[in-house]
């Protein structure tokens, strides 16, 4: 083999690694799953529990609450934590297909805390 023919091999193997990687890659993303939110727990109403939005958090945003940590008032959800607000007809209110309260909040940064969704059991009359 010539030494120009050796050095044209040498060349073209760069480039077709690259090229496999790429493919595999792209065969990779073509499988994998979408992302998807993480799940509330099974409970009572949902045995098989159920999927937070992805819109409300982040993997990690969303948990169901304890007794006494979401309040009904007048003026609207307060959470009790925080001392923060929901009014009753704010967009990030949802219902909770479980009847349970679920609050998902951010969790660091400067909006710690501060509520992204809201998931609330059918009112009481």
């Amino acid at each position: 083999m010539s030494a120009a023919t050796l050095r044209s091999a040498r060349a073209v193997q760069p480039v077709g690694r690259l090229m496999f990687s790429l493919f595999a890659v792209g065969v990779i993303a073509m499988f994998a799953p979408a992302a998807f939110a993480h799940d509330a727990k099974p409970t009572a109403a949902k045995p098989q529990g159920w999927s937070y939005p992805f819109a409300c958090c982040a993997n990690y945003d969303c948990r169901a609450t304890h007794t006494g940590e979401v309040l009904e008032k007048p003026e609207g959800y307060v959470i009790a934590g925080t001392g923060e607000v929901v009014p009753m007809t704010d967009k990030r209110i949802k219902d909770s297909p479980d009847g349970e309260f679920h609050w998902c909040a951010h969790q660091a940064g400067l909006d710690a805390g501060k509520t992204i969704c809201l998931f609330v059991p059918p009112r009481s009359f």
